[in-house]
């Protein structure tokens, strides 16, 4: 099977030799120290570890054009930057993993808002790559699964504005927040549509990061209120051209957010933290073939000892693998706390498991 037959054959609950061996995500230390423990400096990373190919078509889906920032203050640890908008964010210097502390937020209400909409037209012409149609030929006959965004309808607006700032404008100014989200709803679907109506696609992928470690970030109530249409929108407009494949990419808990997703047709969740509380076991015996998965394999049981590893890999792989649908993936980035040795060791007993399972 070519990476694409397999691709679909997994997430459609079909007879794929294999599982879809998803690219792993890891921290730039992490490849420091797997080169310094025997991994080759001049290799490609997916080849070298033998991860599926799987892309999505080049669309630009972001502010253009994009926020302009300036250093205001900086020392040793940090910088201060500012941005035009007025949002400052303090950048640590040598933290290899970890976040910018945000100090202000560049979207604020709605005189800020209505600046951020001037950086939200679909018709910009740099939305889609200059060689756009060279590109169709080349995607024309490919052997492996090519995907669209399907935009955010929570994760951006809390990027712009704050997890804080937005969960009081949920009740502060209703009308601003449904405004905002149905514009971004309504810009995703006018950018896309082009590459949905002119390129033959396999999947969608949406991006939210909107639960913490032990649940949501905001209530049912509130995503039917504000994102459930955007999403139905979005997902009816790419079914109706064969896209039937929907992730959404959201870290935390995601157990209250599942059955909302599968309610707007979203029907994948990744990367399923075992430290937030997800169980992939559990979804699986809960929701059946509703719902497709990849992830779920703990970070943390690879940074001690190959046993441990074994215990992860058998405690998960051979049911999830059985029940299809699924998709063997660390739960987030692999952290340089992970030996190099433990790493391809976890994927040597994934494959193991593959041929005496498939």
């Amino acid at each position: 099977m070519n990476a694409r037959e397999r691709f679909l054959e997994t997430f459609r609950f079909g007879s794929p030799d294999r599982p879809f061996m998803v690219p792993q995500w890891v921290f730039p230390d992490t490849i420091k120290r797997w080169q310094s423990e025997g991994m080759p400096a001049d290799v490609h990373f997916n080849e070298y570890f033998g991860f599926d190919r799987y892309e999505q078509i080049p669309i630009n889906l972001g502010l253009i054009p994009a926020i302009e920032e300036d250093t205001v203050d900086e020392t040793k640890e940090y910088r201060v930057v500012e941005d035009e908008f007025g949002g400052r964010r303090k950048v640590w210097k040598y933290k290899g993993i970890g976040m910018p502390q945000w100090l202000s937020y560049p979207l604020r209400n709605r005189d800020t808002w209505e600046r951020f909409k001037q950086r939200l037209n679909p018709l910009s012409p740099c939305r889609y790559p200059l060689y756009w149609d060279d590109l169709k030929r080349y995607w024309k006959g490919r052997d492996y699964p090519l995907g669209i965004h399907g935009g955010s309808y929570y994760g951006w607006l809390r990027n712009w504005m704050g997890m804080e700032n937005l969960a009081v404008l949920y009740y502060d100014d209703p009308d601003l927040v449904a405004e905002m989200t149905n514009y971004v709803g309504e810009f995703v679907l006018a950018t896309i549509r082009r590459g949905v109506e002119e390129v033959g696609l396999d999947y969608a992928v949406y991006w939210e990061d909107m639960a913490m470690k032990t649940g949501s970030l905001i209530s049912p109530a509130l995503f039917r209120r504000y994102m459930s249409e955007n999403y139905r929108r979005v997902n009816s407009f790419l079914r109706a051209y064969g896209i039937d494949i929907h992730l959404v990419d959201c870290d935390g808990n995601v157990d209250e957010l599942i059955p909302l997703w599968l309610e707007v047709g979203v029907n994948g969740v990744y990367p399923l933290e075992i430290a937030a509380g997800c169980d992939p076991l559990a979804y699986r015996e809960r929701y059946g073939r509703e719902l497709i998965m990849f992830g779920g394999i703990d970070k943390r049981a690879l940074r001690t000892d190959r046993k441990t590893v074994e215990e992860e890999v058998a405690s998960k792989v051979p049911a999830l693998t059985k029940a299809g649908g699924w998709a063997p993936f660390v739960d987030h980035s692999v952290p340089p706390d992970v030996p190099l040795d433990n790493f391809q060791h976890y994927l040597d007993l994934c494959h193991e498991i593959f041929k005496a399972t498939c």
